[in-house]
């Protein structure tokens, strides 16, 4: 990483890195950074093993990973204290100004829901497993029969391939007696949240949890189904285009209605299982690492190296957001430089507190120092 005060834009088109100090972060001396090493130092057992590639922002993946080693090597009981002198010692503080546009930040959750392994007239909804050969389309494979846009097609174990079907078909059955329902869920509504968030913990009748996490998806293009209650003039603004505003829209929604909307996102996401080993703990994301609550950040994951830490600023309705998280995790509508989504944990109340969230925000990346 270049030492001079601001990366310009012909070196970095999406923004600017502006250096500032640490007394210069809204809150930085009140936060509770051992919370935050916690979340770095998960990362840090991965970063030990696998050096993550380098991303247009940064940091570099190399130097990541040997300040990864140096946090393994203090231990799982470092204090605030302590915690906060590591950050303030290894890593400089870069602000991320965009080039166009403003900082933004959702939140995301892991819903936790009643779940069957039958389906029944109550529990009618599947979460599907993968169908064979589905896989992310590479760059050196035929694309002649393919739409330009899709991210993963069906192989026919030839190298030939072909679209999946999107949401609104396998919906209507085109995959079914194809793939394998995992569980069954109450509703189409409840099923697409799972979908959204990439993940969920399922409740069965004897009492255990499962977890299902993101396996792969159709390839078709992500839609945003809350822009159709801008286009529709049920909510103002975006900032009204909360995901509890798009839950109580979908539900009062008649039958066809209901599935016309959800089939406007063509998106389709399949599922595996999973362990809950840490109830206090997320599902792995998709930097390799368990989500932490409160402390592991989804963001544009072709700008920003994974396991960077990253200082959030945001008046968030539930009070100001100041904030040193991990970037553990990606989305579909996490794109550009200074937009973020926070991962606030796991059922009813996570949801409670990620539902609100769309708001202005300012991303600072820590870049490690040399040595």
């Amino acid at each position: 990483m270049p030492g001079a005060d601001s990366i310009l834009a012909d070196a970095l088109p999406a923004a600017h890195l502006v250096a500032v100090a640490f007394t210069d972060l809204p809150g930085w001396i009140d936060d509770d950074h051992a919370a935050a090493f916690a979340a770095f130092r998960r990362s840090a057992a991965r970063l030990i093993d696998k050096t993550p590639t380098c991303k247009i922002l940064g940091p570099d993946g190399a130097a990541l990973a040997q300040k990864g080693q140096l946090a393994a090597a203090l231990g799982d009981t470092v204090d605030s204290a302590a915690a906060r002198a590591f950050f303030e010692a290894h890593f400089r503080p870069f602000r991320i100004e965009p080039i166009a546009g403003d900082g933004f930040v959702t939140g995301f959750f892991e819903p936790e829901v009643e779940a069957r392994l039958a389906p029944s007239l109550a529990f009618p909804v599947p979460l599907l497993a993968p169908p064979d050969g589905l896989r992310e389309v590479g760059v050196h494979d035929d694309r002649c029969a393919l739409d330009p846009a899709l991210t993963w097609a069906l192989d026919d174990g030839r190298g030939r391939l072909a679209a999946c079907p999107e949401r609104g078909a396998i919906m209507a059955g085109a995959l079914d007696g194809r793939v394998r329902p995992i569980a069954f869920v109450k509703s189409a509504v409840e099923a697409f949240f799972i979908h959204v968030q990439g993940a969920a913990r399922l409740r069965l009748p004897n009492g255990d949890l499962m977890r299902v996490t993101f396996a792969a998806k159709s390839g078709h293009p992500y839609f945003s189904v809350a822009r159709l209650m801008l286009e529709r003039g049920v909510v103002r603004s975006p900032a009204e285009a909360t995901a509890d505003a798009l839950r109580a829209w979908l539900d009062d929604l008649a039958p066809q209605e209901r599935r016309a909307a959800l089939a406007r996102n063509r998106s389709y996401i399949f599922f595996r299982e999973a362990p809950v080993t840490d109830p206090a703990l997320g599902p792995i994301a998709a930097a390799g690492v368990p989500l932490t609550p409160g402390r592991s950040l989804a963001v544009d994951r072709s700008l920003i190296t994974f396991h960077a830490p990253v200082f959030v600023e945001a008046d968030l309705a539930a009070g100001p957001f100041r904030r040193l998280m991990v970037a553990q995790d990606t989305g579909s509508a996490i794109v550009g430089p200074a937009r973020g989504d926070i991962f606030f944990g796991s059922g009813d109340d996570a949801f409670a507190l990620a539902a609100r969230v769309r708001d202005p925000a300012r991303f600072t990346l820590l870049v490690p120092r040399e040595g």
